[in-house]
């Protein structure tokens, strides 16, 4: 089945890099609309935005999509995970600025406003895109990888230099509410050094220790600590979810991140895309439907 929402969520917030008040209205949409942009400020310029993988457009710090008419938003990834972990197929976006807000720099609050806004079966089959045979792609260290699989894995690894991050890897399977419960509420986070760098560029103006975990060396400066002990690697997989959305469709297969970031990430799926003999279009009916992320969830998913 495709899903939608049975009424619009309503988000109020900053934008991580411009610091910029902005309001974010998740609306329902029809059975294979998808998931699409809306910004509402632009007036008389083509405002819609598809939320799919070849209208990203390159940027280091967060994911972001244009149309043809050049009207983009940023920092989509968080919301494009929530959509995904809750099994959204249809939804509009309608957001009045450039930027989706950050809120408390995780998934949660998007989770829980599409929960409370109630999950509307749409009786129509649900397409997802399995993957048939291996795909990677690299960027020195770092590592993306697809792999076929009976339902959507995610497996990340990363290594940083901070004592308080260090090696930190996780496997999950992403059925049965597993992004809600374990992945939703992991925050982004960064180094000291990172967040003074990138304020003197202007960059990460709405950032603070409220909706980021922040680390100098072996400390943790965010107030009240870390969610969870590996919370980095499991932001990364939050993210890793969200771009790997972009697809489109559901996928159904195994992906390795290795030091992957968003535009690796992107740069896997235009590499799988342009292989048509490495994916194929499946119906989800039955077993395999009920095992996409997010069916099935429920409020009392979300951590607390």
């Amino acid at each position: 089945m495709q899903y939608s929402l049975k009424s619009t969520a309503v988000f109020q917030g900053k934008g991580l890099h411009s610091g910029a008040a902005v309001t974010l209205k998740i609306h329902p949409a029809p059975v294979g609309h998808g998931i699409w942009f809306l910004r509402s400020d632009v007036g008389a310029q083509d405002a819609r935005i598809p939320a799919v993988w070849d209208a990203v457009v390159p940027s280091k710090l967060c994911t972001l999509i244009a149309n043809d008419a050049g009207v983009s938003v940023s920092t989509i990834e968080h919301v494009m995970a929530a959509l995904a972990g809750s099994a959204i197929s249809n939804a509009l976006i309608e957001v009045d600025g450039p930027e989706v807000p950050i809120l408390d720099g995780s998934a949660a609050p998007f989770v829980d406003g599409i929960l409370t806004a109630g999950i509307l079966v749409q009786d129509a089959p649900v397409l997802a895109i399995r993957v048939l045979r291996a795909v990677e792609v690299r960027d020195g260290d770092a590592v993306a990888r697809l792999e076929p699989s009976e339902m959507l894995e995610i497996d990340f690894r990363i290594d940083f230099a901070e004592a308080a991050i260090g090696q930190q890897s996780m496997v999950l399977n992403m059925a049965n509410g597993a992004f809600v419960r374990e992945l939703s509420n992991s925050r982004t986070f960064c180094r000291n050094a990172d967040v003074i760098a990138m304020r003197e560029r202007g960059l990460a103006l709405g950032g603070t220790l409220e909706n980021a975990v922040v680390f100098d060396g072996s400390n943790v400066l965010s107030p009240g600590g870390l969610r969870h002990a590996d919370e980095p690697v499991r932001h990364k997989m939050l993210d890793a979810m969200g771009d790997l959305a972009l697809a489109g469709a559901p996928l159904l297969g195994r992906y390795t991140g290795v030091r992957a970031g968003h535009a690796l990430t992107n740069k896997l799926l235009r590499a799988l895309f342009a292989q048509p003999d490495a994916w194929a279009y499946h119906n989800c009916e039955g077993h395999t439907g009920g095992k996409l992320p997010g069916v099935g969830v429920h409020r009392g998913d979300l951590p607390r």
